[in-house]
Order: structure tokens, then sequence, then C-alpha cells
């Protein structure tokens, strides 16, 4: 009889363990989540911000366009669609380098790229069922685009994240 209520009380110690330990595997998923929707929030901000900085350099000192061009980029040409990530001081360690669109399943999770075609930034997510619109969406995409004088990164499709609009 002590075997048995012996039994009984370990079976519910081990229910509670693995009931806590669910739980918190819930929590922290759900934490890295926002976390990766952070991390591609402040580096699409980064983006942006170089962008704004480039174009406003050039304005001040028409020289400083070579010195923007530091990777041997022609990232300020007339013309082309200048590539953000060239633009910054380091590119970021997650930085893929150079993909297609409709390649976009060969970049490595969690990395960024650049399709030159298209003119636009990728990011492919490591958590792609977080994303609520558009459904099934592996990576989210910003058209490098011209707004009057200054290029500008535009979503190109909205996408809603753990009920947040990305942009």
């Amino acid at each position: 009889m002590v075997g048995n209520r012996r039994l009984a009380e370990w079976s519910l110690v081990t229910l509670v363990l693995v009931a806590l330990i669910s739980v918190f595997g819930h929590q922290v998923r759900a934490v890295q989540i926002q976390a990766e929707r952070a991390a591609v929030q402040t580096t699409v901000g980064a983006l942006r911000t170089a962008l704004v900085l480039s174009h406003v350099m050039v304005q001040i000192a028409p020289d400083a366009a070579d010195a923007l061009q530091g990777r041997g980029d022609a990232t300020l040409s007339p013309g082309l669609v200048p590539n953000p990530f060239l633009l910054l001081k380091a590119l970021p360690p997650n930085f893929a380098g150079s993909f297609a669109m409709d390649h976009a399943d060969a970049m490595p999770l969690g990395a960024w790229a650049f399709d030159a075609d298209c003119g636009c930034v990728g990011y492919r997510l490591l958590y792609p069922d977080a994303l609520e619109v558009p459904p099934g969406a592996q990576a989210v995409w910003f058209r490098v685009e011209k707004a009057g004088a200054v290029f500008q990164m535009v979503p190109l499709t909205p996408y809603v994240w753990q009920g947040q609009v990305v942009n």
C-alpha cells in the first residue's frame, strides 16, 4: 500500500513538472517571437535612417557620395536603387547578401538579403507562423523606392505580426 501511495505521489509531481515545463516553453517561444519582431523593426529603422542620412550628406557635400560608396558598390548612382545595407557603417552579422525574392526559401533562417532586381530588402523569418498576414509567408519584404528626392522603404504587403502592423 505504501508503494502505491509513493507511485501516486511521484506521478503527481511528474505531471506538475511536465505542466510547468510546457507553460515555460510556450512563454519562451512567445518571447523569442517578440524579440525577432523587435530586431526586424530595429534593422528596418536603421536602414531607413541610413537612406535618409545618405541623401542629406549628398545634399550638404556632393562629394560625400564617394565616401558613402566605401564597399565599392554604386549605391548612390542616379537611377539605381541603393542597397541600404551598404550605407551602414557595418553590415549586420545576419546579412546573407543578394537573394531574389522568389528564392527566399534558399536564404538562411533569420537572415537579411537584398534583391537588386526588385530593389527590395527581405528578412527570412525564424518563426513564420507568428506572421498573421499574409498567411504562410516565409519572409517580409520592403521595396526601396524614391519618394520625392529621398529613398524610403515600404512594405510590399501589409504585414501583421502578433497583432501589430509592421511597416
